[in-house]
């Protein structure tokens, strides 16, 4: 069964030099409280898997929304992703050469993640046949089948995944609230250590059986965030 800790004890066991897998898009489905005291630790040189750096303002009016803030305090030194055209920062520093940023179609980042989550040696994949992706590091090869050419690609694993859900039982099952289950259901399968922020932590039996998305088993901690990760 999951155990339940406070957020200053979470951040407490993730050490400078971490891999860690962050769930959301563009800050929505982020676990804010976690990623607001990461941002405040003083640790860094971690290499953070994350569909996008969020935003330097958000919905309202936030200033560096999400894991923005983690890129704005230049605690990221490796960041593999898929879409950063919102946070110009991630650019910038990509540019000068203080962090080195992997952009990798969507669907094969997920599919690497979930690989990862299931013990797969590998993803074969058409996509990115032809094109710079071919030269990334987790490309270990092509391969020929049926005429057709693929990539054959390394699967993701993580340190710690962060992830956070709209109600999390004590068991540590998650139902997630629309759109913010996005990456997190394949992190939660693919990391070490997984760290799930509850919107609502509720009383086990309180989530109907046929609506937990992510079963307790992957979840070893809890952390009550007590906000909407919207």
């Amino acid at each position: 069964m999951a155990k339940i800790i406070s957020v200053e004890e979470a951040i407490d066991m993730i050490p400078d030099g971490a891999s860690i897998m962050i769930g959301g898009f563009m800050g929505c489905g982020n676990p804010h409280k976690l990623v607001d005291a990461l941002a405040k630790s003083g640790k860094g040189n971690f290499t953070l898997f994350c569909n996008d750096g969020a935003m330097p303002v958000g919905p309202c009016g936030e200033e560096y929304y999400g894991v923005a803030k983690l890129i704005h305090n230049k605690q990221i030194k490796k960041m593999y992703a898929t879409h950063v055209g919102l946070n110009p920062e991630i650019a910038e520093q990509s540019n000068s050469g203080e962090l080195e940023l992997i952009l990798t179609p969507q669907g094969s980042y997920v599919e690497m993640i979930r690989a990862g989550g299931a013990g797969l040696g590998a993803v074969i994949t058409p996509t990115g046949v032809g094109t710079i992706v071919e030269d990334y590091e987790h490309v270990i090869g092509r391969m020929e089948i049926e005429g057709k050419t693929y990539l054959i690609e390394r699967p993701y694993r993580a340190d710690f995944a962060l992830i956070a859900g709209y109600k999390i039982d004590k068991a540590g099952n998650i139902w997630y609230k629309g759109t913010t289950r996005c990456f997190s259901v394949a992190m939660a399968t693919a990391a070490d250590i997984v760290i799930a922020e509850a919107d609502n932590l509720v009383e086990i039996g309180e989530i109907e059986p046929e609506d937990v998305v992510t079963p307790g088993v992957y979840v070893k901690y809890i952390v009550e965030g007590g906000i909407e990760n919207g």
